[in-house]
C-alpha cells in the first residue's frame, strides 16, 4: 500500500476528474436524451425518424469508436477544446441514447388516458407532454436513469486512454513508477470506483421505495 500511500496526490487527482466527467457527461447526456425522448414521441414523422436512427446507430457503437471520433476527428475539424471537453462530448453522446430510452420507457408507462384527457382541455402536444406526462414518467424512471448513471462512471475509465487523466490514467501512471505493487493500485482504483457506483446504488434504492410508497 506504500505505492498507493506516496501517490495519493494523483489518484485524487484522477477521482476528481473522473467526478467531472460524470457531472458534466451526466447533466449533457440528461438534457439530450430528454430532447431525443421528445423526438421520439413526437407526432413529426421526420423527428422520430431522426431520433429513432440516432439511437440506434450510437447505442450500437463500442464507445471507444466514439471517443476516438471526438478525440482525433473533431480536432481536425478544427474543433479542440481539450481532450477532457472531448471525452465528456463523447461521453454525452454515448450515453444520451440510453437516458432516452429509460425516459421513453417511463412515458409509455404513464396511462394513455392522461394524454387524452390533457389534449381533451386544449393542451398542445408540448403542452401535455411538459405538465402532464413527463412529470409522471421522470418519477417511475429514476432508479433505471441512475443506473445507467453507473454505468457511465464505469465508462469515464475508457477516457483514459485518450489522454484524460482520470482514474485509470493515475493507475496507469502509478502502475509504471511502482510496478511491484500492481495488485494494491488496481485495488485503490477500484475503490474509487465503488465509492461513487455504491453510493448511486443505494440512492436508486431510496428512490425506488419512495416512489413505490408514492404509487
Amino acid at each position: 500500500m506504500d505505492a498507493v500511500i506516496e501517490n495519493l496526490p494523483l489518484f485524487l487527482e484522477g477521482f476528481r476528474n473522473t467526478l467531472g466527467l460524470l457531472v458534466l457527461a451526466g447533466i449533457g447526456a440528461l438534457v439530450l436524451g430528454i430532447i431525443i425522448a421528445t423526438m421520439r414521441i413526437s407526432p413529426v414523422a421526420s423527428f422520430r425518424g431522426f431520433a429513432t436512427v440516432f439511437t440506434e446507430i450510437v447505442r450500437n457503437t463500442p464507445l471507444t469508436l466514439v471517443l476516438f471520433f471526438c478525440a482525433y476527428l473533431l480536432p481536425y475539424l478544427q474543433y479542440s477544446p481539450g481532450y477532457f471537453t472531448l471525452a465528456a462530448i463523447g461521453l454525452t453522446v454515448y450515453t444520451s441514447p440510453f437516458v432516452a430510452e429509460a425516459l421513453r420507457s417511463g412515458i409509455n408507462g404513464v396511462h394513455v388516458g392522461q394524454a387524452e384527457a390533457a389534449r381533451s382541455i386544449g393542451l398542445t402536444f408540448g403542452q401535455t407532454l411538459s405538465f402532464v406526462v413527463m412529470p409522471q414518467a421522470v418519477r417511475m424512471v429514476i432508479p433505471p436513469l441512475i443506473n445507467v448513471f453507473i454505468a457511465l462512471t464505469k465508462n469515464t475509465s475508457v477516457a483514459g486512454a485518450f489522454f484524460v487523466f482520470e482514474l485509470f490514467g493515475a493507475a496507469r501512471k502509478v502502475t509504471n513508477l511502482r510496478g511491484d505493487e500492481v495488485l494494491a493500485i488496481l485495488l485503490s482504483v477500484a475503490a474509487f470506483y465503488l465509492l461513487v457506483t455504491i453510493s448511486l446504488g443505494l440512492i436508486a434504492g431510496r428512490v425506488e421505495k419512495k416512489v413505490a410508497v408514492l404509487r
